[in-house]
């Protein structure tokens, strides 16, 4: 071969690259709107094995921007909004119904999936659970409100002899459940007081206010701040000797008494599916809200022991799950 052949056959290959490089298509990019952090998320492996089970893997064909509110509801609607303006494909908001709003609220053309702990109808996130009718949709715990109520339930049948009840509630976001949580301490005459954080500070001052004042078991009322902050709000409760009950089973394994709530996997899983399913061209307004209904009772009877409680019998076979 002539050395000006050859020059030519190398300089031809060499922008032949550029153009094929140039041709791979784009990946996808996900916008993940998360109210704690990815340390303390319930909700992520869930929505990630849904992804997968799509075909879709983070880093190989698909990428992920993350925006995390570390807990701070305040932080969620500029967190949506930067996803809007990062104009991703999808936007997943999982892990309560703050998150939904906040994403709602920021665009009504990108399609969002949601993870929603309430109504998705009465929030106006969609038309109707069968035909949501928007750029929204997702999976809803419909127990929230009940489940805080049989929480209250559970924690006056484990502690008969306290004598007052203390709601822990974040101001910040105060949903239908927490009245029926009161609901159901009047329907069991049992006196309560309403005590309020969504610092770290306002946590520590609330179990302060709630030892002065002697009440006898406390309920953590569903909160991602204190999702966020389990160990801390279960290091102040034994430091306290308080009997307390919780919403999320992490709350257990770190060391609390008890916790009666919504299995976070299957719901997150259940988002990471259809924001596949989206990804691959389907509509938010054909996939109808999947209602999640599954919920557990963890008693950790270690704790109870340090407390001196004695776990009855009746609610022993009620238990889905023992911490020993």
């Amino acid at each position: 071969m002539k050395r000006r052949e050859f020059i030519a056959g190398v300089s031809g290959i060499a922008v032949a690259w550029p153009l094929v490089a140039r041709s791979q298509p784009a990946m996808p990019v996900i916008g993940y709107l998360g109210p704690t952090s990815p340390k303390d998320s319930p909700t992520l492996p869930g929505f990630l094995q849904g992804l997968k089970e799509t075909g879709f893997v983070e880093g190989q064909n698909v990428a992920i921007e993350y925006r995390w509110a570390e807990g701070r509801n305040d932080r969620l609607p500029g967190l949506a909004a930067d996803l809007v303006k990062r104009r991703v494909a999808v936007i997943a908001a999982i892990g309560g119904r703050l998150p939904a709003i906040a994403a709602k609220a920021a665009t009504s053309t990108i399609p969002i999936v949601f993870n929603f702990g309430g109504d998705p109808v009465r929030e106006g996130l969609v038309a109707s659970l069968s035909h949501p009718g928007g750029n929204a949709t997702g999976s809803a715990n419909l127990t929230g409100g009940p489940s805080d109520a049989k929480a209250v339930q559970f924690l006056r049948e484990l502690v008969p002899a306290a004598a007052r009840l203390a709601l822990l509630v974040n101001p910040t976001n105060l949903p239908a459940g927490g009245i029926q949580a009161q609901a159901a301490a009047r329907e069991l005459r049992w006196k309560f007081e309403i005590f309020e954080a969504s610092t770290d500070d306002e946590l520590d001052a609330a179990f302060e206010a709630m030892a002065k004042q002697k009440v006898g078991a406390v309920n953590v009322m569903p909160d991602t701040f204190f999702t966020n902050r389990r160990a801390q709000i279960v290091a102040l409760a034994a430091r306290h000797a308080f009997p307390a009950s919780y919403y999320y089973r992490g709350f257990v394994t770190a060391g609390g008494l008890m916790s009666y709530g919504p299995d976070f996997a299957e719901p997150s899983r259940v988002a990471g599916n259809y924001v596949g399913r989206i990804l691959k061209g389907e509509k938010p307004t054909d996939l109808p809200v999947q209602q999640a209904v599954k919920v557990e009772l963890l008693i950790n009877l270690k704790t109870a022991k340090a407390l001196g409680i004695t776990v009855p019998t009746s609610l022993l076979v009620r238990v889905d799950e023992v911490i020993e």
